[in-house]
C-alpha cells in the first residue's frame, strides 16, 4: 500500500514513474501480485516483476523450494539503472524486510540499495514489537552506510490503542524525526480516486502529501481523551 501511495502521488505530480518488485513470493505464475495492486490503485502500467516463486517464503528459500534459480541481484541492479535513466521516479519494493536473503550468497535488498546508491524508506507496523524491529533495521541501514528516506507506518488502525499512540512518539525519537506517514488501514479497498486522497493524507510533503506527524499525533491523543 505504501508503494502504491508513493506511486499515486508521483503520478499526480505528472512524473514518469516505474515500480519494480525484484522478487514476488507466495503466488503461482499468472496470479495477480503486489504490482497488480499498485497498478490498480495508482493507475500505472510501468511495472516490473523480476522473479516469482510460488511458496510463501523468503526469496532465496522460495527459489530453493521450487527448484528455480534465485534472483540475480546484479542483473536486477542493471534493470533498475536502465529504468532510472529514463524515469523521474523508480520505486523498488522489497520482500520480507531489509536483510531477508535473495540468493544463497546472502544477498539482500540492502545490498541492492547499496549497489544503486538508493535511499531506503522503512515501512513499519504500528503496534507492539515495532520499536525493536525498527531499531534493528535502522542500525542495519547505518552500518551499511545507507541513507534513510524516512519511515512510514504501513497500516494505521481506525481505533489505535495505547501502544500505537505511544509508538508514534518513540518512532520519531528512533528516526530522528523522520516519521513521514501513516497509511490508513483498509486503504487498499478504496477506488483509485479515494486512494489518492488517502495517499495525500498519509504521506508527508517530501513525497507529495500533507501528512504532519505533530498534527497526526495530536489528533490521535485527542481521540484517546474523547474515548
Amino acid at each position: 500500500m505504501v508503494t502504491a501511495a508513493l506511486t499515486a502521488l508521483a503520478r499526480a505530480r505528472g512524473q514518469s514513474v516505474a515500480v519494480v518488485k525484484p522478487a514476488q513470493t507466495g503466488l503461482p505464475p499468472g496470479a495477480p501480485g503486489d504490482l497488480a495492486e499498485v497498478s490498480r490503485l495508482a493507475g500505472i502500467t510501468d511495472t516490473r516483476e523480476l522473479a516469482r516463486f510460488p511458496d510463501p517464503l523468503s526469496p532465496e528459500a522460495a527459489a530453493r523450494a521450487a527448484g528455480l534459480p534465485p534472483l540475480d541481484l546484479t542483473a536486477a541492479a542493471g534493470v533498475l539503472r536502465r529504468l532510472a535513466a529514463t524515469r523521474q521516479q523508480v520505486f523498488v519494493e522489497g520482500a520480507g524486510g531489509l536483510l531477508v536473503r535473495y540468493d544463497p550468497a546472502g544477498g539482500t535488498v540492502a545490498d541492492l540499495a547499496l549497489a544503486l546508491g538508493a535511499p531506503v524508506l522503512v515501512v513499519a507496523a504500528a503496534g507492539l514489537g515495532t520499536l525493536n524491529h525498527t531499531a534493528l533495521t535502522l542500525e542495519a541501514l547505518a552500518a551499511r552506510g545507507l541513507a534513510l528516506a524516512g519511515l512510514v507506518l504501513g497500516s494505521w488502525p481506525r481505533n489505535p490503542g495505547l501502544a500505537e499512540r505511544n509508538n508514534l512518539t518513540d518512532l520519531e525519537v528512533l528516526t530522528g524525526g523522520q516519521v513521514y506517514g501513516a497509511i490508513e488501514a483498509g486503504a487498499g479497498a478504496a477506488d483509485p480516486a479515494t486512494f489518492l486522497g488517502l495517499a495525500r493524507a498519509g504521506l508527508a510533503p517530501a513525497f507529495g502529501g500533507s501528512f504532519d506527524p505533530a498534527a497526526f499525533r495530536a489528533t490521535n491523543a485527542w481521540q484517546k481523551e474523547r474515548a
